[in-house]
């Protein structure tokens, strides 16, 4: 049974954050024992399981439902991720490694030429988004918390899900992409006062971003 539900939780939990089913669809259970290949009661555990993960609501009478994403939810994510990242940043100043700061001066270097590049706008843009996870989950790992490591993933997990991503222009991410550079030189001094000031600031410009009317 345990192998079943997660099987059925993975299949599910994916083809939310990939957008298959986005916020706001029914999951019914008949169709997701279709869907996933097993029987209803794993269904079932996979979406209790996703409800305790806030990807999913469970209502009386009505079933689980994609979560949707308000204004006020999207300023509540931001402002955890502020607080955790900036958390994270400080920590990271005070032990991270030369290999850990190059992982993230190579990433910026890539930022740079991506932004500089030809290729399709779409393109540069899924491109610098990746590079940019790149440089935040390597603060997080800097940081030397599991706990935090993974809070602050599911956080960004939750802001695919409420799809933010395609609010992002490559105006508006070559915007954000001097904070980079700038928190790189916090790391490299050591100093965990300026990094957590600049992931603060550059999280909080992120949530402007998205309220911003779209190009």
């Amino acid at each position: 049974m345990a192998n079943a539900a997660d099987a059925a939780y993975a299949v599910i939990r994916g083809s939310i954050l990939d957008g298959t089913f986005a916020p706001g669809t029914r999951l019914k259970e008949a169709d997701l024992v279709e869907f996933c290949g097993v029987s209803r009661t794993p269904v079932r555990e996979a979406l209790r399981r996703l409800a305790a993960e806030d990807f999913v609501r469970i209502q009386r009478n009505q079933g689980a439902q994609v979560k949707t994403w308000s204004d006020d939810d999207l300023d509540d994510l931001f402002d955890l991720r502020a607080l955790l990242e900036g958390h994270a940043a400080a920590a990271a100043a005070r032990q991270i490694s030369p290999q850990q700061l190059q992982r993230i001066g190579g990433a910026i270097a890539e930022m740079d030429a991506v932004l500089a590049s030809s290729a399709p706008q779409a393109e540069q843009v899924a491109q610098f988004l990746r590079l940019n996870r790149v440089v935040h989950e390597t603060v997080w790992e800097a940081a030397g918390s599991g706990r935090l490591q993974s809070m602050l993933g599911r956080l960004v997990e939750q802001a695919l899900i409420a799809h933010t991503a395609r609010h992002y222009s490559l105006a508006r991410v070559a915007q954000s992409h001097h904070h980079h550079q700038e928190l790189l030189d916090a790391l490299t001094a050591g100093d965990a006062v300026w990094a957590e000031a600049l992931m603060r600031g550059h999280i909080r410009a992120a949530r402007l971003t998205l309220k911003a009317p779209l190009p």
